[in-house]
């Protein structure tokens, strides 16, 4: 059936293109498309998204998300819920301490005169392996910068420092791209507010150097255009990936998976239910970098189990079936979802995520995009209730706390739906003080951050096991926290990016 779907559209497209002589035609009006006698309507010749450098793609479906086969802690923080992810890609391995540094040097060379500390702000914490009872200082030292540890993950990042991070090589990856396509020439010189983002670019407020924009069929125009979404040019953003993104790309059911029976049950990233190799020209052989007993971080000397006390290079052990790397052990690894010990019950079964603050481009009076920072970015503000106020699908911008558990949850659904004064005025949730919608952005009532929790809203997921846990942590359903400006020698990250269109590849 799905050759057969796939035959229908492919004959479906064929139909459109070519079914009359000349120029192609809009299947609604039969006006020509691309052609300026006809008003230069332009149908985007890019019909795939390219796979970004350093990714592989990610092929969606349905999976227990949370399933795991014991809880020896009795750490009850996750219930298995059959979920289904979009397809999406996913670096192959964890960002290095090479592509960190070179993110670094960016940021140094570009803002370093101006803005010195948007390169401080980036820098990783290296006295995360500091240990009072340990002798780390080698660690603290070398590891960042030493050429030997290139290959590394990098650690010592935050949640905030590896988003930021994000943000960055979307704005080098489509740079490229203009390069590469010969729209754009390459400005060693840019600096200060006159660096190439995405969305100054888009907004038409990049000022660097042109080599030819794209011919604008519109007959009332200049002749030129510069690049749109619309294009299919340009990738989406790189960031996080949530944690049910994560999760299943991790899994990799795919590898033993016929149809839609799944033939055997897996515990880790691999086949089987220990955390050895059984393939005989590799026997014995550690799948991951992992703690295997107290006071055994690698092995005895000569026969080492793992290879590693702390971490090891990035693709030192074999990939799962989807080609990632490292999906248990070496670096645990941040993810977008705001942590709640319910996630499980809470969330939605179609693309799971809890941390939604919505939010728009800020504009001027006149309607158009604010001019951009002194960084050369696009400044964005959050949506306000009196925008979300005719809305059926959400009617605030921060919904982290929704349905959570706290006081607000606990509220009958009227409040959203009617807003009165009584209920918190104009479809907004006021406490017992007034504080409104400012107060609904901290959690409240259970997680009573520092009184009866150490959870709130900047309470971050961590995936997976690392260097220093033993294989209880290695199963992709387990899950963790830590607050979203904090860093670890045991937690690093990789990016994510969203499929459009097709869903197969």
């Amino acid at each position: 059936m799905k050759l057969v779907g796939k035959a229908i559209l492919g004959l479906s497209v064929v139909a459109l293109l070519f079914g009359c002589k000349g120029k192609e035609k809009s299947a609604t009006t039969g006006w020509n498309l691309d052609d300026p006698k006809w008003g230069g309507f332009e149908s985007a010749k890019v019909k795939e998204q390219m796979t970004p450098p350093g990714m592989v793609f990610i092929e969606g479906g349905a999976f227990v998300m949370g399933s795991m086969t014991d809880n020896v802690r009795y750490e009850w923080h996750n219930q298995p819920k059959k979920v289904t992810v979009s397809s999406f890609y996913m670096d192959e391995c964890e960002v290095t301490n090479l592509d960190y540094r070179e993110y670094l040097y960016w940021l140094n060379r570009v803002y370093g005169n101006d803005y010195p500390e948007v390169y401080q702000k980036a820098l990783p914490d290296t006295l995360v392996w500091r240990s009072k009872l340990s002798y780390n200082e080698p660690m603290v030292d070398y590891y960042f910068r030493h050429p030997s540890w290139a290959d590394y993950p990098v650690v010592g990042v935050s949640w905030v420092q590896a988003s930021e991070y994000c943000n960055w090589r979307t704005d080098r990856v489509n740079e490229k791209i203009l390069i590469d396509k010969g729209i754009l020439e390459f400005d060693p010189d840019q600096a200060g507010d006159n660096v190439f983002t995405t969305d100054a670019y888009l907004a038409g407020q990049y000022e660097g150097y042109v080599k030819e924009d794209l011919e604008d069929l519109n007959p009332n125009s200049q002749g030129t255009r510069k690049v749109q979404p619309e294009d299919g040019i340009l990738l989406p953003r790189f960031r996080l990936p949530t944690e049910a993104e994560w999760e299943y790309a991790a899994l990799a059911l795919v590898g033993n998976t016929v149809d839609e029976r799944i033939v055997e049950r897996r515990i880790y990233p691999w086949n089987g239910h220990i955390t050895r190799t059984a393939e005989k020209k590799y026997y014995g052989e550690m799948m991951a970098n992992f703690k295997r007993s107290r006071g055994d971080a690698m092995g005895v000397a000569s026969a080492l189990n793992d290879h590693w006390e702390y971490t090891a290079p990035v693709m030192f052990y074999f990939p799962n079936d989807f080609g990632l790397y490292n999906m248990a052990g070496n670096v645990a690894e941040w993810v977008m979802d705001v942590y709640r010990p319910n996630t499980g019950l809470d969330a939605e079964d179609m693309n799971p995520y809890r941390g939604n603050v919505y939010t728009t481009k800020l504009t001027e009076s006149d309607g158009m995009i604010a001019e951009k920072d002194s960084l050369g970015r696009i400044s964005y503000r959050a949506v306000t209730t009196e925008e979300c106020i005719n809305r059926l699908n959400y009617r605030q911008s921060d919904n982290i706390n929704y349905l959570d558990g706290d006081l607000a949850s606990q509220l009958s659904d009227s409040w959203i739906t009617e807003g009165g004064e009584e209920e918190g005025g104009e479809g907004g949730f006021t406490d017992e003080e007034g504080e409104g919608e400012e107060a609904k952005s901290e959690t409240n009532g259970m997680y009573n951050y520092g009184k009866t929790s150490m959870i709130d809203d900047k309470a971050r997921v961590v995936k997976g096991g690392s260097w220093k846990d033993r294989a209880f942590y290695l199963s992709p359903g387990q899950r963790r926290y830590l607050d979203q400006n904090q860093s670890a020698s045991w937690i690093g990250f990789r990016c994510a990016m969203d499929r459009v269109g097709s869903r197969e590849q």
